[in-house]
Protein backbone atom coordinates (compact mmCIF):
# COMPACT_ATOMS: atom_id res chain seq x y z
CA UNK A 1 0.00 0.00 0.00
CA UNK A 2 1.48 3.70 -0.89
CA UNK A 3 0.80 6.20 1.40
CA UNK A 4 1.22 9.58 -0.11
CA UNK A 5 0.75 13.05 -0.35
CA UNK A 6 -2.13 14.25 -2.61
CA UNK A 7 -5.34 17.31 -2.95
CA UNK A 8 -4.51 18.51 0.29
CA UNK A 9 -1.22 18.19 1.42
CA UNK A 10 -2.13 15.32 3.66
CA UNK A 11 -1.48 11.51 4.02
CA UNK A 12 -3.89 9.25 1.84
CA UNK A 13 -3.95 5.68 1.69
CA UNK A 14 -5.13 5.21 -2.50
CA UNK A 15 -3.61 7.00 -5.23
CA UNK A 16 -5.64 9.56 -7.38
CA UNK A 17 -5.91 6.63 -10.16
CA UNK A 18 -7.88 4.22 -7.88
CA UNK A 19 -10.15 7.29 -6.62
CA UNK A 20 -10.95 8.19 -10.17
CA UNK A 21 -11.48 4.42 -11.22
CA UNK A 22 -13.62 4.33 -8.18
CA UNK A 23 -15.41 7.39 -8.64
CA UNK A 24 -15.36 5.98 -12.55
CA UNK A 25 -17.14 2.83 -11.44
CA UNK A 26 -19.84 4.31 -9.00
CA UNK A 27 -21.08 7.01 -11.56
CA UNK A 28 -21.33 3.50 -13.79
CA UNK A 29 -23.70 2.07 -11.36
CA UNK A 30 -25.31 5.28 -10.40
CA UNK A 31 -26.04 6.39 -13.82
CA UNK A 32 -27.41 2.84 -14.66
CA UNK A 33 -26.31 3.53 -18.33
CA UNK A 34 -28.15 0.30 -20.38
CA UNK A 35 -25.38 1.25 -23.15
CA UNK A 36 -21.34 1.50 -22.83
CA UNK A 37 -20.43 4.85 -21.43
CA UNK A 38 -17.37 6.65 -23.18
CA UNK A 39 -14.56 7.71 -21.04
CA UNK A 40 -15.42 11.34 -21.91
CA UNK A 41 -18.45 10.91 -20.52
CA UNK A 42 -17.54 9.62 -17.60
CA UNK A 43 -15.00 11.93 -17.47
CA UNK A 44 -16.97 15.01 -17.65
CA UNK A 45 -19.06 13.12 -14.72
CA UNK A 46 -16.20 12.78 -12.03
CA UNK A 47 -14.40 15.94 -13.01
CA UNK A 48 -11.24 14.39 -14.53
CA UNK A 49 -9.39 14.79 -17.52
CA UNK A 50 -10.88 12.69 -20.84
CA UNK A 51 -7.47 11.68 -21.31
CA UNK A 52 -6.97 10.76 -17.58
CA UNK A 53 -10.37 8.71 -17.17
CA UNK A 54 -9.52 6.90 -20.33
CA UNK A 55 -5.96 5.65 -18.81
CA UNK A 56 -7.79 4.97 -15.68
CA UNK A 57 -10.35 3.04 -17.80
CA UNK A 58 -7.91 1.09 -19.82
CA UNK A 59 -6.15 -0.04 -16.34
CA UNK A 60 -9.39 -1.34 -15.44
CA UNK A 61 -10.22 -3.44 -18.54
CA UNK A 62 -6.75 -4.72 -18.27
CA UNK A 63 -7.88 -6.26 -15.00
CA UNK A 64 -11.17 -7.56 -15.87
CA UNK A 65 -13.41 -4.97 -14.01
CA UNK A 66 -14.54 -2.96 -17.02
CA UNK A 67 -15.29 -4.06 -20.43
CA UNK A 68 -14.43 -1.95 -24.22
CA UNK A 69 -17.21 -1.63 -26.52
CA UNK A 70 -15.41 -0.53 -29.91
CA UNK A 71 -17.52 1.64 -32.61
CA UNK A 72 -20.03 4.82 -32.79
CA UNK A 73 -21.39 3.88 -29.66
CA UNK A 74 -18.39 2.45 -27.85
CA UNK A 75 -17.56 3.05 -24.43
CA UNK A 76 -16.96 0.89 -21.43
CA UNK A 77 -19.30 -1.47 -19.10
CA UNK A 78 -18.93 -3.38 -16.06
CA UNK A 79 -17.06 -6.72 -16.94
CA UNK A 80 -19.00 -8.36 -14.06
CA UNK A 81 -21.51 -7.96 -11.49
CA UNK A 82 -20.39 -5.48 -8.69
CA UNK A 83 -20.90 -7.82 -5.83
CA UNK A 84 -18.37 -9.73 -7.13
CA UNK A 85 -15.79 -6.74 -7.86
CA UNK A 86 -14.20 -5.93 -4.81
CA UNK A 87 -11.99 -2.31 -3.48
CA UNK A 88 -8.87 -5.30 -3.48
CA UNK A 89 -9.63 -5.89 -7.38
CA UNK A 90 -9.61 -2.20 -8.25
CA UNK A 91 -6.97 -0.79 -5.84
CA UNK A 92 -4.57 -3.71 -6.97
CA UNK A 93 -5.73 -3.12 -10.42
CA UNK A 94 -4.44 0.67 -10.30
CA UNK A 95 -2.15 0.66 -7.53
CA UNK A 96 0.06 -2.87 -8.39
CA UNK A 97 -0.36 -5.83 -5.89
CA UNK A 98 -0.79 -4.50 -1.90
CA UNK A 99 2.20 -5.55 -0.71
CA UNK A 100 3.54 -5.23 3.01
CA UNK A 101 6.95 -3.31 3.13
CA UNK A 102 8.39 -4.11 6.34
CA UNK A 103 11.10 -6.25 7.52
CA UNK A 104 12.46 -9.20 5.44
CA UNK A 105 9.08 -12.18 5.46
CA UNK A 106 9.70 -14.58 8.01
CA UNK A 107 6.62 -17.26 9.02
CA UNK A 108 7.29 -17.39 12.64
CA UNK A 109 5.74 -13.84 13.84
CA UNK A 110 6.91 -14.07 17.40
CA UNK A 111 11.02 -13.93 16.55
CA UNK A 112 10.79 -10.71 14.46
CA UNK A 113 10.54 -7.21 16.02
CA UNK A 114 7.77 -5.27 17.04
CA UNK A 115 7.42 -2.95 13.97
CA UNK A 116 7.10 -5.88 11.68
CA UNK A 117 4.41 -7.93 13.76
CA UNK A 118 2.63 -4.07 13.74
CA UNK A 119 3.34 -3.64 10.02
CA UNK A 120 2.03 -7.34 9.17
CA UNK A 121 -1.09 -7.13 11.54
CA UNK A 122 -1.59 -3.54 9.38
CA UNK A 123 -0.98 -5.07 5.99
CA UNK A 124 -3.97 -7.95 7.07
CA UNK A 125 -6.51 -5.64 8.09
CA UNK A 126 -5.90 -3.34 4.87
CA UNK A 127 -6.28 -6.41 2.51
CA UNK A 128 -8.98 -8.28 4.43
CA UNK A 129 -11.12 -4.48 4.71
CA UNK A 130 -10.51 -3.84 0.52
CA UNK A 131 -11.61 -7.74 -0.18
CA UNK A 132 -15.00 -7.47 2.06
CA UNK A 133 -15.88 -3.94 0.48
CA UNK A 134 -17.48 -4.17 -2.99
CA UNK A 135 -18.71 -2.17 -5.70
CA UNK A 136 -22.43 -2.78 -4.80
CA UNK A 137 -21.56 -2.04 -1.36
CA UNK A 138 -20.37 2.02 -2.18
CA UNK A 139 -23.90 2.18 -4.53
CA UNK A 140 -25.97 1.41 -1.68
CA UNK A 141 -24.81 4.89 -0.35
CA UNK A 142 -22.81 6.01 -2.84
CA UNK A 143 -23.81 10.43 -1.17
CA UNK A 144 -23.48 11.74 2.55
CA UNK A 145 -26.73 12.07 3.59
CA UNK A 146 -29.11 14.84 2.08
CA UNK A 147 -28.04 17.07 5.31
CA UNK A 148 -24.79 16.94 5.29
CA UNK A 149 -24.38 16.89 1.20
CA UNK A 150 -23.76 20.47 1.13
CA UNK A 151 -21.70 20.66 4.38
CA UNK A 152 -18.69 18.18 3.75
CA UNK A 153 -16.40 17.58 0.33
CA UNK A 154 -16.84 13.59 -0.29
CA UNK A 155 -13.91 11.91 -2.58
CA UNK A 156 -16.80 9.99 -4.03
CA UNK A 157 -18.88 13.75 -4.89
CA UNK A 158 -20.18 13.55 -8.87
CA UNK A 159 -21.04 16.10 -10.80
CA UNK A 160 -23.91 17.12 -13.36
CA UNK A 161 -25.71 15.14 -10.75
CA UNK A 162 -28.82 17.10 -9.60
CA UNK A 163 -29.65 16.73 -5.76
CA UNK A 164 -32.86 14.92 -6.60
CA UNK A 165 -31.49 12.76 -8.75
CA UNK A 166 -28.66 11.86 -5.89
CA UNK A 167 -29.85 8.43 -3.78
CA UNK A 168 -30.18 9.10 -0.14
Amino acid sequence: MVWTYWRTGQLTMLTQTSETALRALVFLLVSKAEEPVPPARIAQHINTSPSYTAKVTTALVKADILRAHRGMKGGVTLSRPPETITLLDVVEACQGKVLGDFCQDFDRMELVCAFHRAMAELHEAIITILKRWTLADLVQKPFPSAEIRHHVQCTMELTLIDDEDAPE
